[in-house]
């Protein structure tokens, strides 16, 4: 904990500041979506499948306007978006514990996966403009906070369950109210190096269309991208495919033993974050780390490959020990990451490049869930050996995929082109 607090305390107040922000962000929303499905079945007694519309929502209105955030924060400066965000997870949380009618459940949760569209790009940009050349250890001690409140959210949320779902909406509505207020004294505007609107009546120097064509024809980007969307399907799956085989080997005691589950990842990577970035950083070169903690990743789930089925306590030990591995795996990928990311932009529309690579990696969770879901169907009562093997070669085919963009010199630093106007 010490060692956090002095490499916290080793950057500027704004950056702190977000690191605090990012804390309570998610420990105001771990602290409520955990739950909300069991309310929305039970509380209000709505059908499954309107359940799963009004989770379905607040995801697509997040993954699928992650670069509408991105683009407003390039354009506008990174405090507005970030404001905007907290703001609207104000009302959308407060909403989802008052109303119980269909249309103000979806705008609800409509608004609330907006928001994080619009602070998560601004938010990372903000970060990496602030760190400067620090930027892959402002990252792993940002993912400390990060992970520490995805730990304590779910705690605070199930003590406050105590009483009713409401006062898990209303304190975690609170929580963002707070934000709000705090980004709107203390948060210094900045903006990044991109377009901005012009001194001429607030025109724009470069139109939203030729900032997004100059975005998507960075092809090293888009190629990093892609190679990173595998890393994510192995990320998801302690939210599919691990707790499936909890509840196929431990029956009534699965979903017990998924929130540990749950519990360990976050725990892991809060206690190793930062010793796991030192060493990497010690070790290997930027993209050499990356290639590793992917490999890592998907080497992760071996241990459930060779467990033997009919055992659950042989089954149990594996999922703890490939849910530590893959934490300590992601936690070595992510600062690197987020300065990758940051480098292939040339550091200019870093918020719009982030809000497209989050929208890339949305959709390679959607497909590669479905194709795991498929398999998992169809091998895991006579082969679940297959399942932990895709997801192994999938790590494996991520690292190689890395490796070779960064052999071939695609992971450079670009030679930044003329905006399209």
């Amino acid at each position: 904990m010490k060692h956090v607090l002095a490499q916290t305390r080793s950057f500027s107040p704004a950056a702190r500041l977000l690191m605090v922000n990012q804390f309570a962000i998610n420990l105001a929303f771990y602290m409520l979506m955990p739950y909300l499905a069991a309310h929305l079945a039970g509380d209000l007694g709505l059908a499954a499948w309107t359940v799963g519309l009004v989770l379905g929502v607040r995801n697509l209105s997040q993954q699928g306007m992650f670069l509408v955030g991105g683009t407003i924060a390039d354009r506008y400066g990174y405090k507005a978006p970030i404001l905007a965000g907290c703001l609207l997870r104000t009302g959308g949380f407060a909403l989802l514990g008052w109303v119980d009618s269909l249309p103000a459940l979806i705008a609800a949760s409509a608004a609330t996966g907006f928001a994080g569209a619009l602070f998560n790009p601004a938010v990372r940009a903000y970060l990496a403009a602030e760190a400067g050349e620090r930027r892959v250890d402002a990252f792993a001690t940002f993912n400390v906070y990060y992970q520490a409140g995805m730990l304590l959210g779910p705690v605070v949320g199930l003590a406050l369950l105590a009483a009713d779902f409401r006062a898990v909406c209303t304190t975690a509505a609170a929580v963002f109210a707070a934000l709000s207020v705090l980004q709107a004294r203390a948060l210094p505007a900045r903006r990044g190096t991109g377009p901005h609107p012009a001194a001429n009546g607030g025109a724009s120097a470069t139109s939203v269309w030729g900032q997004w064509r100059q975005v998507v024809s960075n092809r090293p980007f888009l190629l990093f991208s892609a190679a990173m969307t595998g890393s994510y399907v192995l990320t998801f799956q302690v939210y599919l495919v691990l707790p499936l085989t909890a509840d196929a080997a431990l029956g009534t005691n699965g979903t017990m033993a998924t929130s540990a589950l749950f519990v360990v990842s976050a725990a892991v990577a809060v206690a190793g974050q930062l010793r796991l970035t030192g060493w990497a950083k010690r070790r290997f070169t930027p993209h050499q780390a990356l290639a590793a903690g992917l490999a890592a990743m998907g080497t992760a789930f071996v241990p459930l490959a060779i467990a033997p089925a009919r055992s659950a306590a042989a089954v149990l030990a594996a999922l703890a020990v490939s849910v530590a591995a893959l934490a300590a795996a992601g936690a070595v990928v992510y600062p690197f990451e987020m300065d990758t990311v940051v480098a292939l932009s040339a550091n200019r529309l870093v918020a719009t490049h982030y809000g497209l690579y989050n929208t890339i990696s949305g959709l390679g969770i959607t497909l590669g869930n479905l194709a795991l879901g498929a398999l998992w169907d169809a091998a895991h009562a006579n082969a679940p050996w297959l399942v932990w093997t895709a997801l192994a070669l999938t790590g494996a085919g991520c690292a190689t995929a890395i490796a070779a963009l960064a052999r071939t010199g695609r992971l450079h630093t670009p030679i930044v082109q003329p905006a399209i106007v």
